[in-house]
């Protein structure tokens, strides 16, 4: 089988690796460079570049996007420049890379690998990944279908956007505990629940490998909320996964 490889785009850094997906687990150690600020369309290519060509891979690659994906092209760009807006971002990668290339938002990517191979395997009814990072990712299963795009960490939240309260950046900004943060989480959790009504929400992102330290102090709920097994190779995996997908 032909390498795969998966690229994940976040507010703060872009990483990959090659993809096993036979066993949803990296091949080898992911390679990380910092997003480039202002992470305009041309840094950000260049950077995916630098990681791909770091393994001298030359099979498709699925990347990640840390906004609304349609058809290939990047409908906005909350945590990245606005230059993003509108663009053949899938066609851009595919020039500069000179590979086949597939391009999903980012949260979506990490459900993907979720429910394929970790937390979310054998459940059926309503899932929601949540990724807590530099804003909020959001990826909505029905009986194992994704609902593409739901960008659920700009619904309002006391006025403003929801991650700009509750994501992992909003607790390094405001310095909050991990109690003080848990807070924010468990409100913003009871407007999803109250929304969607899962049954599984998976928590997901940096924030999952210190899990430990706040999902035991959210409250007690319908849903059943757990970390994300794949922590934070998840967006990776299934960027690879949807490049398979896309053939």
């Amino acid at each position: 089988m032909t390498t795969v490889f998966g690229v994940d785009i976040g507010g703060s850094g872009i990483k990959g690796a090659p993809v096993d997906l036979e066993r949803g687990t990296l091949a080898q150690e992911r390679h990380k460079v910092l997003t480039p600020h202002p992470a305009s369309p041309q840094a950000v290519v260049e950077a995916v570049c630098e990681v791909v060509r770091h393994f001298d891979h030359r099979g498709p690659v699925g990347l990640t996007f840390p906004g609304v994906v349609v058809g290939g092209r990047t409908r906005t760009a909350a945590n990245v420049d606005k230059d993003w807006i509108g663009l053949d971002a899938e066609g851009l990668f595919r020039e500069a890379l000179d590979l086949p290339a597939t391009l999903v938002n980012d949260a979506d990517a990490a459900g993907i690998a979720e429910v394929a191979y970790g937390a979310g395997r054998g459940h059926g009814g309503t899932v929601l990944m949540l990724t807590f990072g530099t804003g909020i990712g959001s990826a909505l299963f029905v009986d194992g279908s994704l609902v593409p795009n739901t960008e659920l960490g700009h619904l309002e939240l006391r006025g403003k956007d929801a991650e700009r309260r509750a994501s992992s950046a909003a607790k390094e900004r405001h310095e909050l505990s991990w109690a003080e943060w848990a807070e924010r989480v468990d409100e913003y959790l009871d407007l999803v629940e109250m929304l969607f009504s899962p049954q599984l929400v998976i928590v997901g992102g940096g924030v999952s490998r210190k899990h430990e330290k706040f999902l035991p102090l959210l409250r007690r709920r319908q849903a059943d909320v757990v970390p994300a097994e794949l922590r934070n190779d998840a967006g990776i995996v299934g960027a690879a996964m949807a490049a398979v997908k896309a053939g």
